[in-house]
């Protein structure tokens, strides 16, 4: 009977140390030891250089400069020093989400397209590609950039964007989120076919670390004063599975370029595996630097400029939005406040702009494969976030600190992207539970979604001749646009939902808004996401309620204002949710009333 017990009770706590693993160990709010807030801001980092370095690289040859070499340092210092600002402001004020922001290569496209046009192009430059010149076409991309990022600051700030949110609902935001993983794929398969056994490598030791050991704790050598030197257990491989891995395949890879197990010729497959490839880039680097505004000469705008890069930007608001949720539903956190997600969106505007001013050539936006390794690291805090911004704003300030992390061989970080946008895709499948997936009408909707996602986009950027309006900013625009994924998909997703008739139940309405109430700390969702030390000042003021990035913002009821508004109305109206959180039939309603008050659109 004894050692019945003792089974029992072995069991339960293998069961208690399974649920312990699925819980997020740093929330939001939640403060890590300043020695742990480096170490997990530097794993951020590293995930995010290798995306942001391609681009600076790209802009570089686009530019014409004589000796790219110096153009490519110095703007690889800007898009870092931008990534880190973009990165503090986001988490500080913005929508307050633990999100990394990272160079957007939705804007390489049109600045593509504009380079090609006769007045740019290399062979045609009057100035023979002297500095006058590139720094001429800078000003150009620069120009655009600003003020297509101006249209973003308004889309927010005036609470358009977070207005449209009422009519998203989980097979709006499900296909959006799953396809920001699954349209990167290609992004996976181009760094790991370099040298599949190191990128596999990678993924098998972040599987072992976070999965198979993340859930003990190993011996870690301490000191403390009371005790001196002595060993303790510490969930090391669960917070920092990512940045082991990385070392560790980092570390395999320096030791085949040791002893030449990989080929030291240029034309060889696996030759971007070796860690020393880019040694230049260390040399081209200056020691410090600083960005400053219109450093270039004054910025210039033309109207094809302007229409490419506000297609990217409109394709980049809609992957942030997912990505909100995303990084909420991870975080074991409540869906965002419309007011939260109106002042990311603005704060992301806000940045592009100084971007543009500061001549990085590039806006910033959230990065996925961050927000997946919440997921697997369960370290959601603010602070590690704000570190690991920090860092990156050193990084650019330092040219040598952050010219060192281009050393990361790129196997090592297609395997590490491989598993980060696995979870970005499971996490939006998991979306869909909220709807009921036993009706034919959302399994079609989903469907759609995701099937015109993954295979109308590809095509279109295969063969954007297809797409000839007459016009070459219009054609652009739509290019851009049916380019991207998490556009088509979550555009499929939402139009459907919207017209195809269905319950608030059946399209997980009801379920949604009880998802969005809930938090997983003891706050409330809106204080979650409040501004630091302005907040309680801001509900004083009444007229703040009518800003849409306030605190206090309240949406005001306009689903009487046309035909569908009132359909959903009607649908809603069917139920209500209590402070538990439970759904109960309405017996009585006035027309006048809306949902229950203690509910908010999302």
């Amino acid at each position: 009977m004894a050692d019945e017990g003792d089974n029992e009770s072995q069991c339960d706590e293998r069961e208690n140390s399974r649920e312990r693993s699925d819980e997020i160990m740093y929330r939001l709010d939640d403060t890590p030891p300043i020695h742990l807030s480096l170490f997990l801001g530097l794993q951020q980092v590293m995930m995010t250089i290798p995306g942001t370095l391609s681009i600076p690289l790209i802009l570089s040859e686009l530019l014409c400069a004589d000796d790219p070499a110096p153009v490519r340092a110095r703007l690889m210092s800007i898009a870092f020093f931008m990534c880190g600002l973009a990165t503090v402001l986001q988490t500080t004020v913005g929508v307050r989400l633990p999100i990394i922001q990272g160079g957007s290569h939705a804007f390489l496209p049109p600045v593509i397209t504009m380079m090609a046009l006769e007045r740019w192009r290399c062979a045609d430059d009057p100035t023979g590609g002297s500095d006058g010149g590139w720094m001429e076409r800078m000003r150009e991309i620069q120009g655009n950039l600003m003020l297509a990022s101006l249209t973003q600051v308004v889309l927010g700030s005036t609470g358009l964007l977070g207005f449209l949110l009422r009519f998203i609902g989980p097979l709006t935001i499900a296909p959006t989120i799953a396809l920001i993983g699954l349209s990167l794929t290609g992004v996976v398969t181009r760094l790991a076919h370099v040298h599949w056994p190191v990128a596999f490598l990678t993924i098998a030791l972040v599987v072992v670390f976070a999965l198979l050991l993340g859930r003990y704790n190993q011996p870690v050598p301490v000191w403390t004063r009371q005790k001196g030197c002595h060993f303790t257990r510490y969930p090391l491989l669960q917070l920092f599975p990512v940045l082991l891995a990385m070392s560790v395949s980092w570390l395999t890879c320096y030791v085949l370029t040791a002893t030449d197990v990989i080929p030291n010729n240029v034309t060889h497959p696996a030759y971007l595996t070796r860690t020393d490839t880019r040694l230049h880039v260390i040399r081209e680097a200056p020691w410090f630097t600083f960005p400053y505004p219109f450093q270039f000469g004054m910025p210039t705008i033309s109207a094809g400029g302007f229409l490419g890069m506000l297609a990217a930007t409109l394709a980049s608001i809609i992957e942030s939005v997912g990505d909100y949720f995303a990084a909420a539903r991870v975080s074991q956190a409540p869906a965002p406040p419309s007011s939260a997600v109106n002042r990311g969106i603005a704060m992301e505007g806000v940045a592009s702009i100084v971007s543009g001013m500061v001549g990085a050539g590039h806006a910033t936006t959230s990065y996925s494969g961050n927000i997946g390794a919440i997921a697997v690291t369960k370290v959601a805090s603010r602070r590690v976030f704000h570190t690991a911004g920090v860092l990156l704003l050193l990084c650019g300030v330092f040219g040598k600190v952050g010219a060192f992390f281009t050393l990361l061989p790129e196997p090592v970080v297609g395997g590490a992207m491989a598993t980060m946008l696995a979870m970005v895709t499971s996490v939006g499948l998991t979306t869909v539970m909220y709807a009921n997936m036993s009706t034919l009408r959302n399994l079609a909707i989903f469907g759609l979604a995701i099937m015109l996602g993954l295979t109308l986009s590809p095509w279109i950027t295969e063969n954007p001749d297809t797409i000839s309006t007459g016009s070459l900013a219009f054609d652009q625009i739509l290019i851009v646009l049916l380019g991207t994924p998490m556009c088509v998909g979550g555009f499929i997703g939402c139009l459907l939902d919207n017209i195809v008739p269905g319950t608030s139940e059946e399209r997980g309405l009801v379920k949604w808004r009880v998802n969005a109430m809930k938090s997983g700390t003891e706050e409330s969702p809106r204080k979650l996401y409040d501004i630091p030390y302005i907040s309680n000042v801001i509900r004083k003021v009444p007229m703040c309620s009518f800003v849409p990035m306030s605190p206090s913002y309240r949406e005001r009821d306009c689903s009487s204002c046309w035909p569908l508004g009132k359909k959903r109305k009607w649908d809603l109206k069917e139920q209500n949710v209590n402070e538990n959180g439970h759904a109960e039939e309405l017996k009585e309603m006035p027309d006048s009333e809306n949902v229950a008050a203690n509910t908010e659109p999302v």
